[in-house]
């Protein structure tokens, strides 16, 4: 970056002081004012437009959309259990788990507890 305002800057000032000992007369010439005027303009034009260009910028980060996942769930398996301490819940458990104690309406698990029928 450095290099490119540096080379803008002295382009700057050899084409200011051209345009000006070109414009001056052959009397002026001999004096080199017309030329040092123009090197001293175009160096200040040069570090306007360096100074310009060299300043900080700003750049945010970029903005990132997401789209929204969409996620597919199965529907919900509804199984058929009939309430309790009818007749279909007292069909459903014996045929079910052969542990099944009708009167407390519990069976015996492969765990070792007692788990109500449902």
């Amino acid at each position: 970056m450095f290099k490119t305002i540096v080379t803008t800057s002295a382009a700057v000032t050899i084409a200011a002081g051209a345009m000006i000992f070109a414009g001056s007369n052959t009397a002026q010439a001999g004096n080199g004012w017309g030329v040092a005027a123009g090197v001293a303009g175009g160096f200040a034009a040069g570090a306007l437009v360096g100074s310009a260009l060299s300043q900080p910028r700003y750049a945010g980060p970029p903005t990132y959309y997401y789209a929204p996942r969409r996620v597919y769930r199965p529907a919900p398996v509804v199984t058929y259990r009939p309430a309790p301490w009818t007749n279909a819940w007292y069909n459903y458990c014996t045929s079910k788990y052969r542990s099944f104690n009708p009167r407390t309406g519990y069976y015996l698990a492969y765990s070792g507890n007692y788990r109500f029928c449902r």
